[in-house]
């Protein structure tokens, strides 16, 4: 005998997991939230704390990507103000910077255009009489320097605020509790979960897999087993060095590879991230690599010379995983689509998701949650995610 039915259940406490038992329950549904440790304990806490819309994936012609980004940037400033707060963000441009002023320049205009022009998206190309005022950034031949605006955020805040809102819908959520299997069948799902030294058997209507980097380990664990998506964890590492906190956002390009690297303001001190590193170990173990914070060092003292950092002044260092697309291109090229996974093409029981930005959750529980309505009964509507108010969880 099942312990209750619900028409949602959602495995994954992350950022994802979080806006999809807040959209389901807005849209009336009965939903349960599984984590088997903390709310946004994985990947949702080891992010860049950013809200933006990707002014990078230009570059790779992610022209929809960064316009849903925008869009849900705006969402997020608008119901969120306590958590989410723009910041100024500086790109600084020398002879050796691969990313030329016009190109640049270029790549803001569109990123303005595919804002709707939104006042948010403004940039300017600073007077060189504020540079001294540049938190230290080396000034030797530097050429110009862009100003834009995007976002940050406290990302474990913002995903406890999203679950809380959730739970004021109904959501109701279960932590810990440890997903064991399901059994798909074509009318219902039965779940299987231990909390604690209990173990506990619920049926429902549809089975959404949040797990992010344990997505495939969930799958493998369902029946009738589902082969899923061919992935790649690719790790992105951040370190947190003993400096004092920047004014703004710094947009940097690493001299070793030309890839962007952020110098944040975190907490009184100052975070460098991230990374790209294709990882094959278990995804419960993830921690940075030596090379991976020689490397952000390395790109940090190559733009602040007079605050020159080592490893003793490395605070705090952290690692988490993106899913992305198998792929023989290097991580930083990869597209970053997020995949939705059916068990069946026409009233799906089970949805699997692959990949997903911090920015965009919003956004990607909408599309779960029009994949899986002709799988439910209709409910009576409880709210709309495009203007609940999400406050801090005390």
């Amino acid at each position: 005998m099942a312990e209750a039915y619900y028409d949602v259940v959602v495995v994954g406490g992350g950022i994802h997991g979080a806006g999809i038992a807040q959209a389901a329950a807005a849209d009336g549904y009965s939903v349960l939230l599984l984590e088997k440790s903390a709310i946004g304990a994985a990947t949702s806490s080891k992010s860049s704390k950013l809200i933006h819309g990707g002014l990078r994936y230009l570059e790779s012609y992610q022209f929809g990507l960064v316009k849903e980004c925008l869009r849900e940037r705006s969402i997020l400033l608008r119901n969120a103000p306590e958590l989410v707060k723009l910041v100024p963000f500086y790109i600084p441009v020398y002879p050796q910077t691969m990313r030329r002023p016009w190109k640049i320049r270029v790549g803001l205009e569109i990123y303005k255009a595919l804002s709707g022009f939104d006042h948010d998206a403004r940039f300017s190309a600073i007077s060189s009489r504020q540079w001294e005022s540049l938190d230290g950034l080396h000034q030797q031949d530097l050429q110009v320097v862009f100003q834009y605006f995007d976002a940050q955020t406290d990302d474990v805040a913002l995903t406890r605020a999203v679950v809380d809102s959730a739970q004021q819908l109904g959501a109701e959520v279960l932590c810990p509790a440890t997903f064991e299997g399901a059994s798909i069948h074509q009318q219902e799902c039965e779940i299987s979960v231990s909390v604690v030294d209990q173990q506990l058997t619920y049926s429902c209507g549809v089975l959404v897999n949040a797990a992010g980097a344990w997505v495939n380990q969930v799958l493998a664990i369902c029946s009738p087993r589902q082969t899923g998506l061919s992935v790649d964890n690719v790790q992105g590492t951040h370190i947190v060095v003993n400096d004092t906190a920047k004014t703004a956002v710094y947009y940097l390009e690493a001299p070793q590879d030309r890839r962007a690297i952020f110098a944040i303001p975190w907490k009184g001190k100052t975070m460098i991230g991230t990374t790209e590193t294709v990882f094959t170990g278990d995804v419960t173990n993830v921690l940075p690599l030596d090379s991976e914070i020689s490397y952000l060092l390395d790109t940090y003292n190559h733009y602040f010379r007079d605050t020159t950092k080592n490893r003793t002044d490395v605070v705090d260092a952290f690692a988490g995983l993106r899913v992305l697309p198998r792929s023989s291109s290097s991580p930083f090229s990869r597209v970053r689509d997020t995949h939705l996974f059916t068990n069946v093409d026409r009233k799906p029981r089970m949805v699997s998701i692959y990949g997903g930005k911090l920015t965009a959750y919003r956004s990607t529980a909408q599309r779960v949650i029009q994949r899986i309505h002709a799988s439910l009964p209709r409910r009576k509507t409880r709210g709309d995610t495009r203007k609940l108010m999400l406050k801090p969880v005390e």
